[in-house]
């Protein structure tokens, strides 16, 4: 746990304001796991948008779920990296990170899936609210 509440009460574009005044400091660890900031050009505005995300990391790369909590549909940040893969850039702590996605499957989704639910089980009451399957993202630096 984070062990500051305050933190644990961080949530979208109050989260970001927070995570990038304080380079991380607070809003990095919420609620027993830990966030990146995705930032994507917008697919139809052509601005770029900015969603807190949670995140593990495996072998160099941050991995995150477009679960938007089970929706029948993806959210609007995935639909934005899908259609502009090369204005993607995420924040950790205080380090900013061009990086480019790719979205896993087979076995290597399996993996990073177990991965994501041992930082957030509810992941997995997600999947069940869905016909979809909920796409897992793997990030690298550019």
């Amino acid at each position: 746990m984070s062990g500051n509440e305050e933190d644990d009460q961080l949530f979208g574009p109050e989260h970001v304001r927070v995570y990038r005044e304080t380079d991380g400091e607070h809003g990095y660890h919420w609620r027993g796991t830990t966030i990146l900031l995705l930032t994507t050009k917008g697919r139809k505005s052509g601005e770029m948008r900015t969603t807190p995300l949670i995140h593990v990391t495996d072998d160099g790369r941050w991995v995150v779920i477009a679960s938007k909590g089970g929706w029948p549909h993806d959210p609007i940040w995935f639909k934005n990296l899908i259609a502009n893969p090369d204005d993607i850039e995420i924040q950790v702590k205080d380090e900013v990170i061009p990086v480019s996605a790719e979205v896993v499957d087979g076995e290597e989704r399996d993996r990073l899936w177990g991965a994501m639910t041992e930082s957030w089980p509810d992941y997995d009451s997600y999947a069940e609210r869905t016909d979809r399957e909920i796409p897992v993202v793997a990030f690298s630096r550019r």
